[in-house]
């Protein structure tokens, strides 16, 4: 079957491990079904295994990609969960939770492999390539805001970084739920695209908001952590996942952290249920994930360099 893979990883340039081309078909396992995959899109978790990252060279060649839609064994539209081990459900108590692609072969392919109690039904009111987006980015993001940061209707929200996957799916959910969302883009074109898609107000990084803020979704990381620190209102909550301009900041606001009484709270991924509530919060609200193009999986090339060049706002969909 026609996949994209890493065969190698290089820290510095990444996309030197990445091919296009013919893999084994996956082999039945007790515990697992296989899925026919319809659409994927793309995560910076894919980039980061090509640099290596959870991706270890001893599991090379890995199909990379974590996120699907499809149909499974017995004709059902489902969605793939990616996160394998959580539960020991197909795998076995003992294993650490990971993600797919750290152990097992990926989305980027025709069919995909992955534990029975990893697939959820597809709402029929998202096309593949809509609930393709959902059980990483917009998952973590959903994590972020419902569950860590512990916001509620009314509250005020700034997303850092608008453009990325987590931070659009954070100012898309954060408008539908009644959160005063802010943004910020060192580009022009996205601040703007940040308030189409429902942010009061988007700012260049590091600007002064109009006031303190009850949270900020932090997935940016070195570049933007002291304005996310001195943003917060006294005794409000610092969510991060990521950190794509590097985790070490020159100034980490500790004083502010400690006399504010300020929460700083790690996110990864979601688990099964909040998945669950995502799909239904999309299919009955009419929230869509921000699709900034969609591909044939024989383009994938194109998607990893756009999204490694920091040029899409929202997500790259890959269609076998």
């Amino acid at each position: 079957m026609f996949a994209a893979y890493a065969t190698r990883t290089d820290r510095d340039h990444p996309l030197d491990g990445l091919e296009l081309g013919e893999r084994p078909a996956p082999e039945a396992r007790p515990g697992w079904t296989t899925v026919t995959v319809r659409a994927a899109s793309l995560n910076h978790h894919d980039l980061w295994s090509l640099r290596g990252v959870g991706l270890g060279e001893d599991r090379l060649p890995m199909i990379l990609g974590c996120d699907a839609a499809g149909v499974d064994e017995d004709g059902n539209d489902v969605v793939v969960h990616s996160v394998i081990g959580a539960t020991g459900h197909g795998v076995g108590p003992r294993e650490p939770r990971s993600i797919l692609t750290e152990r097992y072969q990926g989305t980027f392919a025709e069919q995909v492999t992955v534990p029975s109690w990893n697939v959820l039904p597809k709402p029929p009111e998202l096309t593949f390539e809509q609930a393709a987006c959902l059980p990483t980015a917009w998952l973590t993001a959903y994590r972020m805001l419902f569950t860590n940061a512990g916001v509620r209707p009314g509250d005020s929200v700034l997303v850092q970084g608008a453009g990325g996957g987590v931070a659009t799916a954070a100012i898309v959910l954060g408008s539908a739920a009644g959160l005063r969302v802010y943004a910020t883009s060192r580009d022009e074109a996205k601040r703007a695209r940040a308030v189409e898609l429902g942010a009061l107000d988007a700012f260049e990084p590091g600007a002064r908001l109009p006031a303190r803020v009850d949270a900020v979704i932090e997935t940016v990381g070195a570049a933007t952590w002291s304005h996310s620190v001195k943003s917060l209102k006294p005794g409000g909550t610092l969510v991060i996942s990521g950190a794509t301009s590097g985790d070490r900041p020159s100034h980490a606001e500790l004083t502010r952290v400690f006399f504010l009484e300020l929460r700083i709270v790690g996110s990864t991924m979601g688990s099964k249920d909040e998945l669950e509530d995502l799909l239904a919060f999309c299919a009955t609200t009419g929230v869509r994930p921000v699709i900034d193009e969609v591909l044939p999986l024989d383009r994938a090339r194109e998607g990893f360099e756009k999204m490694a060049a920091g040029g899409l706002f929202g997500k790259i969909v890959l269609k076998p």
